[in-house]
């Protein structure tokens, strides 16, 4: 499809745009804070709790090497598998309003526990990396030293936890089921994480399943394995997964023409271009002024990160874990096309997306760009021309925050 074509399939109704981001919360959080609050104390007998404990913890990273850890056990009624993070999420259409009640009803209870564990399978931390290995969730009766408090803890790039609840003890109630491929890299004392991860990822787990299982220590050389906090393991396993896809097109042939694929997820608007020529990729972000991301911004706040064909040697700070989520996204599209492409991907944050459900939102919103009919473009610079007249922002703003774009020629009429 020419690009113009498909362009114009995305002109908005700016009406219903500006629709008030009152309506779009309805304060529903609120009120099933009220609800979960019930359940919780249905739930709780004395002070201990039993419930269907998803495949999924928590690792927090403040007081690092001490840190926070806990076994995530939903109080509220539906399939406990429906509770933790995944794609699926995507593909049952879940808005923020439904992300956030659905981890509400996950209460987190937590000890503190020092990284190193080692071979540590008994105790609470025990009982949590038991949990993270399985493959469905596991029956736990958790006892408890404290009342939940029923804060939400929101993260950009982690998934909001829930209700929070010191932990006396946690129990299995069943013997989990460890996948043969996760026995596998935990026999194995020599094995690199990096390694192992890739292994993982080759056998069919997706990065929703190898971060929960490098969070829980259970990956790496036998001497080095110790807690991950979430919000570095997200991040990691999706670099280093990254880093294994792009290894695998770096000799593959080139797209033939230039493609402009978009989504829309969460208020989130994603225009994905990808151009012939070897690897490279870049991120651009757009935050909207007076936004919960932009607060006292007049204009829209730029972040931008970038890499050519031998990839990044540094952690990336301006879009910090959307970078290599998006990136994983488009490299899995190259890779089941057995090609490679230069990229440019553009993420609008609009004020729609009101709270932060964490960065599988931006993986999932890129991942499922590539789905459906996409626009077809002479050059790379007609299709940045084109699509930018579709952002927030002019031409001139671009070029100056994104390295793809400032080595175009210059127009006046971009400024």
């Amino acid at each position: 499809m020419q690009l113009d074509d498909f362009i114009e399939d995305f002109q908005r109704d700016e009406a219903a745009e500006k629709r008030r981001l009152a309506e779009e919360k309805s304060y529903e959080i609120t009120d099933y804070l009220d609800e979960v609050e019930r359940e919780f104390e249905q739930a709780v007998s004395g002070d201990s709790m039993f419930g269907a404990t998803a495949p999924e913890i928590f690792v927090g990273r403040s007081s690092y090497p001490n840190v926070s850890t806990g076994v995530l056990s939903p109080v509220t009624d539906g399939n406990a598998a429906d509770f933790a993070t995944s794609g699926q999420w995507y593909q049952q259409g879940l808005g923020v309003g439904d992300v956030l009640q659905r981890r509400t009803g996950l209460l987190n209870s937590t000890r503190s526990a020092n990284v190193d564990v080692r071979d540590v399978w008994d105790g609470f931390v025990g009982v949590q990396r038991e949990v993270a290995i399985a493959d469905h969730p596991v029956d736990v009766e958790v006892g408890l030293d404290s009342e939940p408090d029923l804060d939400l803890s929101l993260d950009d790039v982690g998934a909001p936890t829930g209700p929070r609840a010191s932990a006396r003890s946690a129990d299995l109630a069943e013997n989990p089921h460890v996948p043969r491929p996760v026995k596998k890299t935990l026999e194995d004392d020599d094995w690199q994480a990096e390694g192992a991860m890739s292994y993982l990822y080759r056998r069919g787990f997706d990065v929703y399943d190898i971060n929960t299982i490098l969070s829980a220590g259970a990956l790496g050389r036998g001497q080095d394995r110790r807690l991950v906090p979430t919000r570095w393991s997200i991040t990691a396993v999706d670099d280093t997964v990254g880093q294994f896809v792009r290894g695998g097109i770096r000799n593959a042939p080139a797209i033939n023409e230039t493609e402009v694929h978009y989504n829309e997820y969460m208020g989130n608007r994603y225009w994905v271009i990808l151009t012939p020529g070897q690897w490279e990729f870049e991120l651009v972000e757009m935050k909207a002024p007076e936004s919960v991301w932009n607060p006292a911004g007049e204009a829209y706040y730029l972040a931008s990160a970038h890499e050519g064909y031998e990839g990044r040697t540094g952690y990336v700070e301006e879009t910090a874990g959307a970078y290599y989520a998006s990136r994983l996204g488009v490299l899995e599209h190259l890779k089941d096309r057995g090609r490679q492409a230069k990229c440019l991907v553009l993420r609008e944050v609009t004020d729609d997306y009101w709270a932060p459900v964490g960065v599988w939102q931006v993986r999932e919103g890129v991942r499922n760009a590539f789905e459906g009919e996409n626009g077809v473009s002479e050059t790379f610079r007609e299709a940045v021309t084109q699509v930018t007249g579709q952002l927030p922002i002019s031409m001139g703003a671009l070029r100056r925050k994104s390295e793809m774009v400032a080595g175009l020629q210059a127009k006046l009429s971009d400024f």
